[in-house]
């Protein structure tokens, strides 16, 4: 953690570990994923302590405070010192987990039709086409 105050945003996004890479949390902002204090802005965006970033990870949408800041990438330990998840984002994270874990399954196979299975299901299609 350092005291100096200009910080880009995809950089503070990288040394917080939100994104693997930097270029990854610049697309993140130019793609309109990432917040800064409810507003859209521009990866070069100067992070300052206390400000409010809504970000998307996957499917889920966490909110942080900004904490501290740094432009170093350390361990995953000191990084979540760099920041603090609202109590809103948290609940609301954990009813979007409840809920993936209660929705249905995809259905899916089990494998992969071998060469006999496929041939049936070409013929059964061919049989059924001309009706």
């Amino acid at each position: 953690m350092i005291d100096k105050q200009n910080i880009r945003l995809d950089k503070w996004l990288w040394a917080a570990r939100f994104y693997k890479t930097r270029s990854l949390a610049t697309e993140m902002i130019q793609g309109g994923k990432v917040r800064y204090n409810q507003q859209r802005c521009k990866p070069s965006r100067i992070v300052e302590v206390g400000a409010q970033i809504t970000l998307w990870q996957g499917s889920e949408q966490i909110q942080v405070q900004v904490l501290a800041l740094s432009d170093k990438r350390c361990k995953a330990s000191i990084a979540q010192t760099l920041y603090q998840e609202t109590p809103q984002s948290l609940a609301k994270r954990e009813i979007d987990q409840k809920q993936r874990q209660l929705a249905p399954k995809p259905l899916s196979p089990e494998r992969r039709p071998d060469k006999k299975q496929r041939r049936q299901i070409i013929q059964f299609k061919h049989q059924h086409s001309g009706d």
